[in-house]
């Protein structure tokens, strides 16, 4: 497994499993509130060529310890520079949501330092406009049910003060950090992308996931699967499809 030789911890991406002969590997972003466990069984809907990489944020998980960022200026530097060991091989980004937003990000600012590049882009359950709510902001009560609205959290979350005060605040960080990840109007990337929306998803419909291509240069397509913003729930439909996508990737057909 490719570790950063600047620093062995803390860890900002792990393979899952890890598949030393894979032809690609692809780095997977959670949405807001989530963390690298929303990937744990993808390799099982994927085919060998692929190793699952989730990427592991500052705040979560096993770096609960530390500040969430809130600036895509701040995190978009540090995945750059703590993920170049694991470029040694093609490799893919997927993201949903605030992870999307942050794949786009990443993509964007290695084509631009003139480092490796992602081989595709996927973003799934986002869109590159400004969001018409600013939910970091929003006092506790009001930002808890926005999350309920958008079938955000499980039950015990919501129904749990305890694990509110813990866990807020982080979530609180992550929508600061997904309003503050919107493309300029006149960002583009060389890259392949491929976006995904839910069919019953009120934030980011297919029509408007489409408008991602107007920051690509190279080929885009879109995807309507069923279900509401985490339709990613069910991944097997939407793994199948990035399973073929990037099996005609590194096969070059």
């Amino acid at each position: 497994m490719p570790v950063n030789p600047r620093s062995a911890s803390p860890r900002w991406a792990v393979a899952r499993p890890a598949r030393p002969a894979a032809a690609v590997r692809l780095f997977c972003f959670p949405y807001a509130g989530g963390g690298s466990s929303l990937f744990t069984s993808w390799s099982r809907f994927l085919p060998e060529a692929i190793e699952v990489c989730p990427v592991l944020l500052p705040g979560r998980e096993e770096r609960f310890g530390e500040p969430p960022r809130t600036r895509v200026e701040d995190l978009v530097p540090e995945l750059a520079e703590n993920l170049a060991g694991w470029f040694d091989k093609p490799f893919a980004f997927f993201g949903h949501s605030m992870g999307g937003e942050i794949a786009f990000s990443l993509a964007q600012h290695l084509c631009e330092g003139g480092a490796a590049r992602p081989v595709h882009v996927f973003v799934s359950g986002c869109v590159p406009h400004p969001s018409p709510v600013l939910r970091h902001t929003l006092p506790d009560d009001e930002l808890l049910a926005e999350i309920r609205k958008m079938n955000g959290a499980p039950p015990e979350f919501l129904e749990n003060p305890e694990l509110i005060e813990l866990l807020l605040p982080m979530l609180r960080a992550d929508f600061a950090l997904a309003e503050n990840c919107v493309p300029a109007p006149e960002a583009v990337i060389p890259v392949d992308v491929t976006a995904f929306a839910g069919s019953a998803d009120p934030e980011a419909t297919h029509r408007q996931v489409q408008d991602w291509a107007e920051h690509v240069s190279g080929r885009f397509t879109s995807h309507e699967l069923t279900g509401d913003h985490f339709f990613l729930r069910e991944a097997a439909p939407l793994l199948e499809i990035v399973g073929r996508t990037l099996g005609r990737t590194v096969t070059g057909r």
